[in-house]
This record gives C-alpha cells, structure tokens and sequence, in this order.
C-alpha cells in the first residue's frame, strides 16, 4: 500500500476502502433486500463523485511538471494505477452482488425484465407508456453530427446501432440521452397471478427504438449503455471586473465542456462503434477507459421503488421528540435555562424549523443570523428565513456559493432570499465558510440578549433524515458573543477576532487542538491517566496525524472513530500502538464530529463542523464548540461508547486486510444505531 513506508496511507486508496464499506452493506444478507439496492446507488453515485473530483484532481497532478508537484505521499501515476486496480475489482464485486439481489427479489416473485423478456400484454403497457411519456424526451443525436460538448456530464446514454436488413453500408450510429432527471429510471408493469414486475427506462426505450428511427427507414437495433464524467473542479479566474457569482455562474459552465475522466461501456458494444464514439470524445487511452455490463448509472437505484413486503425495508425509525424541548413551549426561553443538544436524524429536525419560527414572530427578536452551505430542495429553513424577513426583522445569512455540486441551487436561493429582503452574503475571498452557525437577538429589557446554534451538520431537513449529526443550542455569553463575532469575522476577514470559547479555523483551529494533544502528551508523561476520543468524517492532515503518534508513542491512549478517509495507519509498533481505530457504516451516514480529552480527569468536549483535513484547518472558515454542561458531556459519551462497542456495522482500520468486521459476543449483537435510536427513545417513556 501506498505510504507505508511513512505510516501514511494514500488518501484516494483510503477512500476506495470507505466505498467498499458501502458494498459490504449491499453485500450484507441482513440489509434488506431493498436497502441492498439502494447501497449499490449509494456506492455507485460515491464513485462517480469521486472520479468527477479526485481522480479529476490526480489527472492534473499527472500533467504538471515533476517540479511543480511535491506531495510525497502520493505519485498520481501510481495512484491512478492503484485507483483503476481497486475499482475494477469493486466492480465485479458489485456486479455479483447486484445479480445475486436480483435473484432474491424473484425468488420474493418481484422481477426485474429486460426489452426481451416482455409478454405481449407488458409490450403493449410498455408502449403506450413510451408514446405518453418517454418519447417527448428523447431528442437523438447522430454520431457522425456529435459534438463532445453536447454530452451532458453524469448522464446515461444508449449508443444505437442502425441498420436495414440487407443493407450493411447503411448502417449508421446514434446516441440517446436516457431523460433520468425527468422520469424514474424505473417503471412497475401490472401485476400477474401476485407476480410484480419492473423495467428499467433503458429497456423501455430499447424496446421502442422503432418508434424514434423506423421513419428513417431503419428496421434493426441494437443498443449500448455507455457514460461518461467530466472533470468536476471548477477554475475560477481573477477578473476583478466580475461579481463572485458571475465567476460562478462562469464556473459552473465550465463544467459542461470539462475533459473527460472516466468513460464506462458495455462491453458488448462493436468495436467500430467504441472507436468512433472514443474519438468523438476525445478520449485517449491515458483516461479511465472501463467495460461494463448491461446497465450503468446505478446511481438512480438509490430511488428503487417502494416494492414488495415490510421486510425488505428498514424497520421505520420515525424522528423522535426531544425530551426537553417540549410542543407549545418558547424554545428561546428553554435555551435560556439551560443548554440542549439536537441529535438528529435519532431527535427531529423540526425543533430548528420551530426555533426559527419562534425567532420569526417573537416582536422582541430584532435579527437573525444564519450560515448555509447545502440547503434543502423545498427549504421550510429558508421560507422560515424569509418569514423573518417579512416580520420586519434584520436577517442576514451567509450562504456558501461554492458548495460543491450544490452551486446552483445556492445560487438560487441566494436570489429568492435577497428578493425578499434577506441580506445574503456569498463568498470570502480564498475561503469556504463550513461552520454551521444560527444566531438570534433578542432585545430583553433594556439590552440585547443573544441565543444561538452551533452544529456538525448541514442546516439541511433532507439530509437531517439520514447523516447523523448534532446540534447545541445555548445562550451561554461567551459563546454567543464567540458565534456573533464569526458573523462579524464574514464582513472583515483580514481583522480575525480573539475567541474566548470558540476554536475557529483557519485562525487557531490545528494548534488549539495540537496544545490540547501537547497537555495529554504531558500527563501521559507523568503518569497521569491520558486518553482521547476523536470521532471524525476524514482524517487527513499530515501535520496532525504526525501529532497523533507522537502522543501515542508517550503512551495516550487514543480512540478513534473516522467514517472515511484515514491515512493514519494504527496499532504499528513503536509508533501508533496506543491508537484504535474503527469505523461504522450503516443505514445512516455517519457525519457528525466529537472530540473528547481527558484533561488530567477534567474532560473536554467539543463538538465541530471540521474534519482534521488540511483544507478544513487552513481554507475554510470552521468551528469547534465546547460542551461544558455535565449532564450533556455523559450523553455524548454515551452515545461514542455505543459506537465503540458496535460489532455489527463497526469495521476495523489498519494498515493491511482494510475492512474487516470486529467480532464480538455472536449472543450479543450491538448495531451502533439501533442501540443509539433506543438511548433517546428510552429518554421520552
């Protein structure tokens, strides 16, 4: 593996073993049948991303000069090498697990049929659906007239041979864009003697080809999935002459004629076909060229139809209600008493939207201040922002422009708020804002009191359903007068105020936590009981994990929980003996970030919106919250001790045989998030 020599594991490979964690959930029998498709979406859309992104990335590295890239850590030419080695084998892994579902779904008398394994009755269904439906959407493009720039990037296509019976010099290729962004990819055909059936858009449109090109007097065809990604990273050009979201907007453009990265076929496609369609993209042996199967963008199974029994499902786990933030009760006055923590997707997502609402029609409440960085498709966050607005208060809101791959939908509502009166601020020069910050003031008497929200997560009641994260909603002063001068910090980056709680990137964020290691170094050294927890997305600073041995091999003990990437390489000897390291997948995706510091037996907790990743410490504007309040601190310990006894969805990470399953008790089984879910259910009996 790459780095071993340094004890630093490449990040793209770690990467790699983190989707495969993805297919072992797909390849789980215990997932439900159902599920088991969705995580082929989920792995299938996380590989895409990836490819668009950091394989677009290490394909730039390979086109500088050697003197231009330093990383030791990583040689692109190796690591493309390595990247195209793991996914090929991921993907007959995948390949196997997707027809081994689909058996089972027969074997359930639910079917999944291809163009020709339709009955006469399904044939006709299939049709008439295609007149009324498929057909408007579908506009064929003819090879030989193709233009790479007309291929829309992350867009499945089907490559069609033409012919005519007798007529070999008249055949001729087309491509059709199969139109997944506005129909489902999946269509249920009437039920029979209790059989379900479903065929996926491809094979209705294979089975139809006659109604598009018979006028062309073509009466044979064959067709082929293939797909293709572009280079997803966007380069921003200096032109002071510009807005920030006409370079955006510009940007985003880019996107739509970037080079190809990664091209994937049938691997039954004619090889003249394949060629022209190479050359037509220009795409050279030097990209990810990659045969396939049947069918590509599996993405789109993510939206598998409900189908079939309960059993095939997850077992509901509906949000549940807080036990101290009660219906019909002025959450501003309960934060006032006391600090909470929102635990969602376990706790709902609605006491945010409330809060807001709250904030909204209190007459007392003068402004509120926000940061998002993904919002929601139909956003009650934003219309609660709004809603603010028309009530006459001063509502600011920092939206992050650069959102990757949620650009234009922020550019969206940075419009409709500004048209309501919302003042939307949209980018920092050189910065990412990633905090997840709420702030509200209130005037009470005869001055302003200030209540506010730190969280993990995105601000987001989409997401909230499936990434676990935490938010704290307190009044404490020295934190809201922390959370009001990040708000202050947007409108004047270069004059960076001093924090009295706060831990806020890129100002102090590694070296804070670096003195927090040092002292846990120190009482190591003294004999004094040291440990840490770190629960983390991504693990990847250098500078860090170097920081991380040095306080293992003076005998911390540390504890970590890192859901993605970790080039951190645990339980060498000499040099990380003293670290675990695991990391659980399982139907909600792990998101939230804790750390926890043994402090000579006088804890501290933290909760955060960064990774310990480089761009986090030193490109983006992040911050780490305390959580002073005890009864708060035990239930965040608890929550990270049933992570840490998971032996269901918990992995193991080390440096070789990446992946493996911890073994516990077989009479005592803990899934982490069904155990977690029970915690605060039990809270509210």
């Amino acid at each position: 593996m790459a780095g071993n020599k340094t004890n630093i594991t490449n990040r793209e490979i770690s990467w790699l073993h983190f989707n495969e964690r993805v297919l072992q959930e797909a390849a789980d029998s215990g997932t439900p049948l159902i599920n088991r498709l969705k995580f082929l979406g989920i792995y299938s859309n996380n590989l895409d991303e990836f490819f668009r992104t950091r394989v677009a990335t290490v394909n730039r590295m390979i086109s500088m000069d050697k003197g231009v890239f330093h990383d030791k850590y990583l040689s692109p030419r190796k690591t493309l090498r390595d990247i195209n080695r793991i996914t090929k084998a991921q993907q007959k892994e995948f390949q196997r697990i997707y027809n081994s579902v689909i058996q089972e779904l027969a074997v359930n008398q639910i079917f999944v049929v291809n163009d020709s394994e339709l009955n006469v009755g399904q044939g006709k269904f299939v049709e008439q659906y295609f007149r009324e439906h498929v057909r408007p959407s579908l506009f064929p493009i003819i090879l030989s007239n193709l233009k790479a720039a007309s291929l829309h990037d992350h867009s499945l296509y089907l490559a069609v041979v033409l012919q005519v019976k007798g007529k070999p010099a008249a055949e001729k290729y087309a491509l059709v864009e199969v139109p997944v962004n506005t129909l489902s990819r999946f269509l249920i055909l009437p039920e029979e003697d209790g059989k379900r059936y479903i065929i996926l858009l491809d094979d209705v449109i294979r089975y139809c080809l006659s109604d598009v090109f018979s006028v062309f007097g073509f009466n044979t065809y064959k067709a082929y999935a293939v797909k293709f990604t572009r280079d997803a990273e966007m380069d921003i050009d200096n032109d002071v002459s510009k807005s920030f979201l006409e370079l955006m907007v510009e940007g985003l453009k880019q996107r739509e004629t970037a080079s190809p990265v990664r091209f994937v076929y049938d691997r039954h496609i004619p090889e003249r076909l394949l060629k022209q369609l190479l050359a037509k993209l220009n795409i050279s042996q030097s990209d990810t060229v990659t045969s396939g199967g049947r069918y590509h963008n599996f993405k789109d199974f993510v939206d598998f139809p409900r189908i079939g029994t309960p059993e095939m499902e997850f077992n509901p786990m509906p949000p549940l209600e807080h036990q101290g933030l009660r219906v019909n009760k002025s959450m501003l006055a309960g934060i006032k008493e006391k600090d909470y923590l929102l635990h969602y997707p376990f706790q709902s997502f609605h006491y945010l939207i409330d809060l807001l609402r709250e904030a909204s029609l209190d007459p007392q409440v003068r402004a509120i201040k926000m940061t998002l960085y993904r919002v929601a498709s139909k956003s009650n966050v934003v219309n609660a922002l709004i809603n603010a607005a028309r009530n006459g208060k001063e509502v600011t809101v920092f939206l992050e422009v650069q959102a990757r791959f949620d650009e234009e939908a922020n550019i969206y509502w940075a419009g409709k708020m500004q048209e309501e009166g919302v003042k939307v601020i949209q980018s920092i020069p050189g910065y990412k804002v990633h905090a997840k910050l709420l702030l509200i003031r209130r005037k009470e008497g005869v001055r302003n009191v200030y209540y506010a929200g730190v969280g993990t997560g995105n601000f987001n009641e989409t997401t909230a359903k499936v990434y676990t994260d935490i938010t704290i909603f307190t009044a404490q002063k020295e934190i809201v007068a922390d959370v009001n001068s990040v708000f202050h910090l947007f409108e004047s980056i270069y004059n960076a105020p001093k924090f009295a709680k706060l831990i806020v990137a890129p100002f102090h964020m590694r070296n804070q936590f670096f003195k927090l290691l040092s002292n846990e170094i120190r009482n190591a050294k003294a004999g004094i009981d040291s440990w840490v927890i770190l629960k983390l997305n991504n693990l990847t600073d250098i500078k860090t994990v170097k920081k991380l041995y040095e306080a293992s091999a003076a005998g911390v003990k540390i504890q970590l929980i890192v859901r993605g990437i970790c080039v951190l390489q645990p339980g060498v000897p000499k040099i990380s003996e003293n670290i675990e390291a695991v990391t659980i997948v399982g139907r909600f995706l792990e998101h939230s970030r804790v750390m926890v510091f043994a402090n000579a037996g006088n804890e501290l907790y933290y909760l955060s919106s960064a990774d310990w990743m480089e761009r986090n410490f030193d490109n983006r504007i992040e911050v780490a919250c305390p959580i002073f309040d005890r009864d708060l601190q035990r239930e965040i310990m608890t929550m990270l001790q049933i992570q840490l006894r998971d032996n269901t969805k918990a992995r193991q990470i080390m440096p070789t045989k990446s992946n493996q399953y911890i073994k516990g008790n077989p009479n005592l089984k803990i899934n982490s998030q069904i155990e977690t879910y029970k915690f605060f259910k039990d809270r509210i009996l």
